[in-house]
């Protein structure tokens, strides 16, 4: 059954941004959205926005008829799983410190027995403002969540705390206040991501097709759950998820030494990168010239780069769960079993990266989860956070039997 949100948007500036925000959730197949406005955000954007959007109504008054509840905003309140008020303006979070209800989101927000999450956005004088420090404690000791703005340039011309954060920012906290449960809370998590880069010259360099979709759906997919994340991530156009630990490198070999440093610290480690096989042997100092001669040809001598995954699997300690991924072309099952035994992994993901719906650069993945005891699980065509929920859900089990039987 899809979950509701209720996004409550107040009259600041940055209201015109919740707009993604709600197109966002509403492409979830589990999340339906609710807008509620106030007065004052009608004049920032229109509720004609919201609900093409949310393909749902607006609720913009608090005396207007809804034929889905006897009372209206006491009905609609009481069927929300979330409630987020974005932005939060110092107005909203002084009636919900003082308990004013004097217009359809301040008494919905009474009424409601959803968990609140209230995203600040306002001047920095005004934020800073003691009166609204402390309404905004008063909100903290009441149990309603807060998601502390970004510092930046303002609207005003201001420079300061106060900007609402980024859609994404929003978005990861909406999904980790949903997420059932924290099976994951205390464990520590590094996943490697993206594709690796190797150097022919000051300006050339060799790759693959790796875009770091499926590392960092798995690590964005953990952080939901409760995990301390690294992500050790080569090249990618995304940002990293927030609330995880980045680094970024470029080569192979840079991202082997920065994996071998984390190793023993973490629980679980998983190679989800598409790192390259191979290196130059010899980089150029400058930059390589062609010649004036369109048949003359340059020979570049490879050699293999180290194995990440199976580097780490020498050194695996008592404990600790490794999961690898095999995206091949041919004799799928076959290779994806040999890297398992000689990688000493615990689990493999196995893909055939030609077929439709799977492989490098598009949202969804179709994966066999294969692990040391025999069990092969194939999974249908899913979107790569479901396969990350499906990877996290095999390691997690495979933690704690292992670690019960220690």
């Amino acid at each position: 059954m899809p979950r509701l949100v209720g996004i409550g948007v107040t009259g600041g500036i940055a209201a015109y941004k919740i707009a993604d925000l709600v197109s966002q959730l509403s492409k979830q197949e589990d999340i339906e959205v609710s807008v509620i406005m106030t007065e004052s955000a009608t004049r920032f954007i229109s509720p004609l926005t919201f609900r093409t959007l949310s393909n749902r109504e607006v609720h913009t008054d608090l005396w207007q008829e809804s034929p889905g509840h006897r009372v209206q905003h006491i009905g609609l309140a009481q069927s929300m799983d979330l409630f987020v008020v974005a932005p939060a303006t110092a107005n909203i979070i002084g009636k919900m410190a003082a308990g004013i209800a004097d217009d359809l989101l301040s008494t919905m927000l009474l009424a409601t027995n959803a968990p609140i999450l209230a995203v600040p956005s306002m001047n920095s004088g005004m934020y800073e403002n003691p009166v609204v420090q402390r309404n905004l404690n008063t909100l903290r000791d009441m149990g309603i969540h807060i998601l502390e703005p970004d510092s930046g340039y303002l609207a005003c011309g201001d420079a300061g705390k106060g900007r609402l954060p980024d859609n994404s920012a929003i978005y990861e906290r909406i999904m980790s206040m949903l997420q059932p449960g924290n099976d994951l809370q205390g464990l520590k998590i590094m996943v490697n991501a993206g594709t690796t880069c190797e150097n022919i010259d000051p300006v050339r360099f060799i790759t693959n097709r790796g875009t770091g979709k499926m590392g960092f759906a798995i690590a964005r997919a953990a952080r939901r759950r409760g995990a301390n994340v690294i992500l050790v991530s080569g090249p990618s156009q995304l940002q990293p998820p927030p609330g995880v630990l980045w680094e970024s490198v470029w080569s192979a070999e840079e991202m082997c030494e920065k994996m071998l440093g984390y190793q023993d610290e973490c629980n679980i480690i998983i190679g989800a990168a598409a790192v390259g096989d191979f290196k130059v042997a010899r980089t150029a100092d400058q930059k390589i010239k062609k010649s004036g001669n369109a048949s003359d040809r340059i020979t570049l001598e490879l050699v293999q780069n180290p194995d990440i995954i199976k580097t780490l699997g020498a050194r695996k300690k008592m404990g600790q769960i490794i999961i690898g991924f095999a995206a091949e072309t041919q004799n799928v099952m076959e290779n994806a079993r040999k890297k398992l035994e000689s990688k000493n992994l615990d689990f493999i993901v196995a893909n055939d990266v030609t077929m439709e719906g799977a492989g490098f650069a598009i949202d969804t993945n179709i994966v066999t989860i294969i692990t040391r005891d025999g069990e092969i699980r194939p999974y249908p065509k899913m979107t790569k956070d479901q396969v990350a929920e499906a990877i996290l859900d095999k390691a997690a089990d495979l933690f704690k039997t292992i670690n019960c039987d220690i």
